[in-house]
């Protein structure tokens, strides 16, 4: 895979200790741009994530899976050889897991000095609740950030997974790996990046605070102008059931979107005034519903109203934008996002699929310059 590795990181190599979440989403996305990532996994079912066929974990694609038993001194010791060949690495167990197995971050950067030890864990490394269970949702709940998503008169609403594990997680991780790499090229040596989920997530809140400092998003959850409570940023029914999504923050766009669906042009002056937003709010409910959505989506779409037809994971791929991006690529026969962001020099190559545990293990460990009597070993 190495030889046909390309993007901005060919040639970087990093080890992968599997396990779910952001982890594995911080090592495609670093596989994605072109790095020689090798995915370290167990030699028995883990259970980790969900049940699901390999081909299916689509978070694992781009990369080799090899089996080292971390349980037993010749794992630990193969596992060492490959941090050592190491540009990073990447593990997402408790505080603790990796320093009790003898992978902590003083051995590996002993071995290589120039190793960036990238962990995450939800709650961080250290702090009261550092060694708790958690997941996705607690670590919204602690930052502020679940009161904030939800409608009026309703409780937080999950938003699904996307923010601490891998908007706060995995994007975070990411970023931090490639900083440390790029000061590594500078001094010649690693270091530890330490990412926390809750810290990720509470670095995304960093706007919000400020508009709740200013008085721009006080009142309860869903009566503010970015959590549903503002009626020209809003999800509205259609005839068919189906559902439009309208943003039109500025004056100048929503009189766009007044005209097309027919609000008279002095609510653009009175939308200001949160006192009107009970009315506009029905009125454009009203509106909307005398279309369907892909009847709205002819009038409004590529306008600057503001607008985008809400599409399920379906039809999403299928959208002439996307299409028009290639956003969407096929890889085995499964329909997945591409690479994301673009390079225009050094572009990412088309996706591989996931492996299944171990695949690769023999070949994935010569490739790395592991030797045959370690290999043989190793758990194969």
């Amino acid at each position: 895979m190495s030889a046909e590795r390309s993007g901005p990181l060919a040639g970087m190599r990093i080890v992968e200790f599997a396990g779910i979440g952001p982890a594995p989403l911080c090592a495609m996305i670093l596989a994605d741009m072109g790095a020689t990532v090798l995915r370290l996994d167990r030699p028995e079912p883990s259970g980790l994530g969900l049940d699901r066929p390999a081909a299916f974990n689509l978070a694992n694609r781009s990369r080799h899976s090899a089996i080292v038993d971390l349980k037993t001194p010749s794992g630990i010791e193969t596992a060492l050889a490959l941090v050592e060949k190491a540009d990073a690495l990447i593990e997402g167990f408790r505080p603790g897991t990796m320093e009790r197995l003898g992978l902590g971050p003083d051995v590996c950067l002993a071995r290589n000095p120039r190793v960036v030890y990238g962990r995450i864990t939800g709650w961080g490394q250290d702090g009261p609740l550092a060694k708790a269970a958690g997941h996705d949702l607690n670590y919204l709940a602690l930052t502020g950030a679940l009161d904030c998503i939800g409608r009026k008169g309703e409780p937080p609403t999950p938003p699904l997974n996307l923010v601490a594990d891998y908007g706060g997680g995995a994007l975070y991780l990411a970023v931090g790996i490639l900083a440390a790499l790029l000061e590594a090229r500078q001094s010649g040596k690693g270091q530890v990046v330490d990412t926390a989920m809750v810290d990720g997530v509470g670095s995304l809140m960093t706007p919000l605070f400020g508009l709740q400092a200013s008085g721009s998003h006080v009142g309860e959850r869903g009566t503010n102008f970015l959590d549903s409570g503002a009626p020209y940023y809003e999800v509205y029914e259609c005839a068919d059931g189906r559902f439009a999504s309208v943003a039109p923050i500025e004056a100048k766009f929503r009189d766009v979107l007044f005209r097309v669906v027919g609000i008279g042009a002095e609510w653009v002056a009175l939308a200001d005034d949160e006192k009107n937003w009970p009315e506009l709010k029905k009125r454009l409910a009203e509106r909307f519903r005398t279309r369907t959505r892909d009847e709205w989506t002819a009038l409004l779409e590529g306008t600057d109203a503001c607008f985008a037809p809400v599409l399920t994971t379906a039809e999403a791929p299928h959208h002439p934008h996307h299409r028009a991006r290639s956003a969407f690529v096929e890889v085995a026969g499964i329909v997945q996002p591409a690479p994301a962001p673009r390079f225009s020099r050094t572009p990412s190559a088309k996706p591989t699929p996931p492996e299944e545990p171990g695949q690769s293990t023999e070949s994935a460990l010569a490739e790395w310059g592991i030797d045959t009597k370690r290999i043989q070993e190793t758990f194969v």
